[in-house]
């Protein structure tokens, strides 16, 4: 048996049971389970710690001062994430922040080095790169199967109704942002995953359809380092809901796109020596999952449990996570100022 590995979650809103169910389903095997859980509502925590163990607490602070508490999951507002995830590192616990990784570059900046200076691992949790196609279709990039790259796409059209933002921190500049930072950027984490850096980018963003700071649709053009080019488009306001999340690439060998609820889905999957293959794969039972939170959550916390165990940095360490947002600020510097924006 593993060493035991003891959360505690900090937020207890949305994406929590989802953490909770995943550590469920590994704890046998892997000896991992929750011991406390906080959030500022004290109804909202005791409720999570009744359905699902551990100790509730209304202050941080004091959770990460548990002796109990080896990781502290951060799910809390995307604003408050580099803060909490500080404390917790100067407490000596292994944090596992939810996407983004902060809203400010030099707030992740000084989240990977809290994390590096007190000897602790830090995670971001972008579960979408642990769906079985996202891991074909990663293979298929590094065996250069696809051949050169020509071109990508992201595509993000989502529906949130206007009472989504009436809450006290979605579509916030200082907790949230818009479409792009929130609901799109594991689609845009993928893109930059499969093709590499970007070297500028253009974007158009707006408010159309709600009251709110940040924007319900972007559009950008992107280049990449190696040449390749790319749209990204993601919006809340495709009435009456969600209608598609994908991430398609375009090479000289091949043509291939991940869809489905939570980028679970092959929607065509055309690579050079297995054409006669497609129907066979695009015919395996694949069931969506109930949400676009997707399958995976089990799969990036085991993933942390070994990194940690073997003292090594996750699949989706700190300045990975950092890469993405840097994609998405750059994507809104652009809209701002109406410039194309260079990476460098």
């Amino acid at each position: 048996m593993s060493e035991p590995l003891r959360f505690g979650i900090v937020g207890c809103g949305r994406i929590a049971p989802r953490h909770a169910q995943a550590i469920r389903d590994i704890a046998e095997d892997e000896a991992i389970s929750i011991v406390a859980a906080c959030d500022v509502k004290e109804a909202r925590v005791k409720h999570y710690t009744d359905t699902y163990g551990g100790k509730p607490y209304t202050n941080y602070h004091r959770m990460i001062e548990d002796p109990n508490v080896d990781v502290v999951t951060v799910a809390v507002p995307s604003g408050l994430h580099a803060q909490i995830g500080i404390d917790a590192a100067k407490a000596g616990k292994h944090v596992l922040v939810e996407k983004p990784i902060a809203l400010r570059l030099e707030d992740a900046d000084a989240l990977i080095e809290a994390c590096e200076q007190n000897g602790v691992t830090l995670g971001v949790v972008l579960q979408n790169r642990f769906n079985p196609p996202m891991r074909e279709l990663r293979a298929l990039v590094d065996r250069g199967a696809l051949g050169k790259l020509y071109l990508g796409s992201a595509t993000v059209r989502w529906f949130r109704p206007q009472e989504y933002y009436e809450d006290d921190w979605h579509g916030t500049r200082a907790l949230d942002g818009g479409a792009l930072m929130n609901q799109s950027i594991h689609h845009i984490d993928a893109l930059q995953w499969f093709l590499g850096d970007a070297e500028s980018v253009f974007t158009y963003s707006d408010t159309m359809a709600h009251r709110m700071e940040c924007e319900d649709v972007g559009v950008s053009v992107l280049r990449f380092k190696n040449g390749a080019v790319a749209t990204v488009e993601g919006s809340t306001l495709t009435y009456p809901e969600n209608l598609e999340g994908s991430v398609a690439l375009f090479g000289e060998h091949g043509s291939v796109k991940v869809g489905g609820t939570a980028l679970n889905r092959k929607v065509f999957w055309k690579v050079a020596g297995e054409l006669e293959h497609e129907r066979e794969l695009l015919r395996r039972e694949e069931v969506d999952p109930p949400s676009v939170y997707g399958y995976s959550h089990r799969e990036q916390i085991l993933e942390m449990a070994h990194a940690i165990r073997e003292g090594r940095q996750p699949a989706t360490h700190g300045r990975e996570a950092r890469r993405s947002l840097r994609l998405v600020l750059a994507m809104y510097q652009s809209a701002r100022e109406r410039r194309e924006v260079l990476l460098d």
